[in-house]
């Protein structure tokens, strides 16, 4: 008589341990033996047990031996069901193939809104985990080699000189108007204007400054390619003779203005258009630092929360060494024309442009567009309220800025206007750069 143990062999219904020893080796939705059994119907050896034992009247039942490659081919489990980073790479397959290295792979998936938390969900403890699974499998899986990294960029002489551009020429025209009088002095400031218009957009299209090129992404998804140059022009000529006029208006008009003036009807103020042409070096200069840091820190990162918190003081560090730069130009510029600094002013406008333009060679073009076309927009509606006021009935509408004038100066209102448009959008601004898919040395997933 055969023991009793010796009968309940692995794959035995009748018995509850085998259930486990077999479970650890089948993936989730593949055959066990048990179900193959009933499904093939295999033959079975029948052991009638004594009279006197307890289970005297149950047969047991026991498989008969299978074949090793039946086996293995049941345990041996779908790839599409049990394979989720093949799907994952099937539904991402354009950056897959594109990417150069896993940090360009991390930072695409990121920008799909995918986090170290979704992750988890693929097995893997972050992003930067899965995106080199992802890439290597490609590698492997590839019939072309893919290309070396992308190196971190360097300086160029031809961008360095470029940004030296608008600041020379500026210098020139402002030279020229204090050198010349009546129609040559017209003449000199429009030629002057349109050759430091022309230097700034050269200078823009090349170097950290530019929106496109080799290691730039282009415009996020989704995300309008808003016109600034316009909004921009308007802040810059504010500046130079914006605080005059107003002055002006609610002295009554420009007739109001004493004789002997230097300027003509307005006053201008040059020394902040003259140091924020002169900034466009140190703007080109910190967005270069920038990004060579963060391209950095991207690769010496193991998570997306750990290159935020490395990146943002960077960011922060950056934004705080132009506005010091930009500080120095205008006492310098200040005190060589002998005029009013209007730093406060001159700085936050400044730091408007600089954190405008940064987010614009990112890929990031919606929020600067909104950002400068309504601070543009309230600037004008200022002056437009006083020139107003001046209908029938109309008095009321110069009085907020007539009250904010009066208390604080002229200067205040583009003061507080492009003030709280640089906060917003600093705000905006370390929400965006400090994601590793904004530093990215190719284009994102469209």
């Amino acid at each position: 008589m055969k023991d009793l143990g010796e009968l309940d062999r692995p794959g035995t219904p009748t018995s509850a341990g085998t259930w486990d020893a077999r479970s650890a080796k089948e993936p989730d939705g593949a055959p066990t033996d048990s179900t193959t059994a009933d499904s093939t119907t295999p033959e079975v050896v029948t052991d009638r047990v004594g009279a006197g034992s307890r289970n005297s009247a149950a047969d047991r039942e026991v498989p008969a031996k299978r074949d090793p490659a039946a086996d293995r081919k049941a345990s041996t489990p779908r790839r599409g069901a049990a394979d989720p980073v093949k799907a994952l790479m099937h539904r991402h397959r354009e950056l897959c193939e594109r990417a150069v290295d896993p940090l360009e792979i991390a930072a695409g998936l990121e920008a799909h809104g995918i986090t170290d938390r979704t992750a988890a969900r693929f097995r893997h403890r972050d992003v930067f985990s899965l995106a080199e699974e992802m890439y290597a499998r490609v590698s492997r899986e590839g019939d072309t080699p893919l290309p070396a990294p992308a190196a971190t960029p360097r300086v160029r002489a031809d961008w360095a000189l470029l940004t030296l551009l608008p600041g020379a020429l500026c210098a020139a025209a402002v030279a020229a108007v204090h050198l010349t009088q009546g129609q040559s002095r017209l003449l000199a400031a429009a030629a002057g204007a349109f050759a430091v218009a022309l230097a700034l957009r050269v200078a823009l299209r090349r170097g950290p400054l530019s929106r496109t090129g080799p290691d730039r992404p282009g415009p996020r998804p989704g995300a309008a390619s808003g016109r600034t140059a316009p909004w921009t022009a308007w802040l810059v000529t504010y500046s130079l003779l914006g605080n005059g006029l107003l002055d002006r208006a609610l002295a009554g008009g420009p007739h109001a203005l004493p004789t002997g003036t230097a300027h003509g009807p307005w006053p201008l103020t040059v020394a902040p258009v003259l140091a924020l042409a002169l900034a466009c070096a140190p703007a080109a200069w910190t967005a270069h630092l920038l990004t060579a840091g963060a391209r950095r820190k991207l690769a010496g990162s193991r998570g997306l929360e750990d290159f935020a918190a490395a990146v943002r003081p960077l960011l922060l560090g950056t934004f705080a060494l132009f506005l010091g730069a930009l500080a120095a130009l205008l006492t310098l510029c200040a005190a060589v024309l002998d005029e009013p600094a209007a730093a406060v002013q001159t700085l936050a406008l400044g730091a408007l442009l600089f954190l405008a333009r940064l987010l614009t060679t990112h890929g990031f073009t919606y929020a600067p567009a909104v950002v400068l076309t309504a601070t543009a927009t309230v600037e004008a509606a200022a002056l437009a309220t006083v020139f107003a006021s001046r209908l029938p009935g109309f008095g009321f509408l110069a009085t907020p800025v007539e009250t904010l004038v009066t208390t604080w100066g002229a200067g205040s209102v583009p003061t507080l206007v492009c003030g709280a448009a640089a906060l917003a959008l600093l705000v905006h601004t370390i929400r965006k750069l400090t994601r590793a898919s904004a530093h990215a040395p190719s284009e994102p997933a469209r």
